[in-house]
């Protein structure tokens, strides 16, 4: 079983400025996972990683472990759900004080990438997050807090991510930090032909430059 603050502190020193500990995936095709069972795996992890000085986001969807994360020493809450799928997430958040990443994605991870539909990929995923960062201001989440997640590969097919991130400067018309995930994902592989996530390196790289290039911060 891997070491998994072990694995962060080499992360950091090998250049990773913020370390985000997630005990559930939420990739297509998963399942969700029980409370308990996220609460043990990413608590311990989160007190080792925080106390040697790392800067830590926790991955979330649970407004229990979002809280126990942050008493554990997390400095950043990250909602796949975009603060959704817990009906306390939105008052446990403005209570807590932390910076919170807000991502879109379509539909429930277990059957997200089945069909995905938009009329317009870039126009509507700026329309839901414009959405959530306003319920996140009304429930007292001041906006300098919140950083949006445009959710590459959450429900998107290949078209789709390769559209969101020709457009991706549009997000900077919501007013807060953007953050861009693609490392490694399928659809770098489907635009560099390499099957192995891996192996990923090099587009995964060119990616993070054209995020760069258009004023993506994180």
């Amino acid at each position: 079983k891997q070491n998994t603050s072990e694995d962060g502190a080499r992360l950091a020193s090998e250049g990773a400025h913020i370390l985000d500990v997630g005990g559930e995936s939420t990739r297509p095709g998963s399942d969700a996972v029980p409370l308990n069972d996220e609460l043990a795996r990413v608590i311990p992890v989160i007190m080792q990683l925080s106390a040697a000085g790392h800067l830590v986001s926790v991955d979330t969807r649970k407004s229990v472990v979002m809280g126990e994360a942050v008493k554990a020493g997390a400095k950043i809450i990250n909602d796949v759900s975009a603060l959704q799928y817990d009906p306390d997430s939105l008052r446990v958040v403005a209570g807590l004080g932390s910076p919170v990443v807000l991502m879109h994605a379509q539909g429930d991870p277990r059957t997200m990438q089945l069909n995905p539909h938009y009329d317009d990929v870039a126009l509507d995923v700026y329309d839901y997050l414009e959405a959530r960062v306003e319920a996140c201001v009304a429930a007292g989440i001041s906006r300098s807090r919140i950083a949006v997640d445009p959710g590459i590969g959450f429900g998107k097919t290949f078209r789709h991510n390769i559209e969101l991130l020709n457009q991706i400067a549009l997000f900077h018309g919501l007013g807060v930090a953007v953050l861009v995930g693609l490392s490694r994902k399928g659809f770098v592989g489907a635009l560099t032909g390499e099957k192995v996530a891996g192996k990923r390196v090099h587009g995964s790289v060119g990616g993070a430059v054209h995020a760069a290039l258009h004023g993506v911060h994180i």
